[in-house]
């Protein structure tokens, strides 16, 4: 196996690391019944975002690299697609994550007993309307670099 084709391994592989705990977020949160089970929801998140952080950066390296590499792959629409994509949910993380992850995070450490009251339900489908645009955009992406279709 070649540099080449390691650098396509890791890639993939980062893909499935950074990108899968990413589509699963919403789910891990979305059937808790009480504020326990919520809290302890948001704490795996927590968690799992390492994952989405390592992936998505073993991501951009690596496809740049392989772009370096081969320098052909900076001539394909599908790759400039990608990269701008890739940009753009890069940027959604502290321009539309963060200003809606801090509410969140406010309202999960002042909020006292079992029942889950109205006003998460408001703040969290402002996040889960902003993660599930991050997540189109990566399916686009994960399209593009199958198919290559252009």
């Amino acid at each position: 196996m070649g540099f080449y084709e390691i650098l396509v391994f890791v890639h993939v592989f980062s893909a499935i690391i950074g990108m899968g705990p990413g589509f699963v977020m919403i789910f891990v949160v979305k059937h808790a019944s009480t504020m326990t089970e919520l809290k302890h929801a948001y704490f795996i998140r927590g968690k799992l975002h390492v994952f989405t952080l390592v992936g998505g950066t073993l991501l951009l390296i690596t496809g740049l690299w392989m772009g370096f590499l081969n320098t052909y792959l900076f001539a394909q629409g599908w790759y400039w697609l990608s990269l701008i994509l890739f940009m753009i949910a890069l940027a959604c993380g502290p321009l539309l994550l963060s200003p809606r992850s801090k509410p969140m995070k406010d309202f999960l450490k002042r909020c006292k007993g079992e029942e889950i009251p109205k006003e998460y339900y408001l703040l969290s489908g402002r996040l889960f309307a902003a993660e599930r645009l991050e997540n189109s955009i990566f399916l686009v992406i994960i399209g593009l670099m199958i198919l290559k279709p252009f």
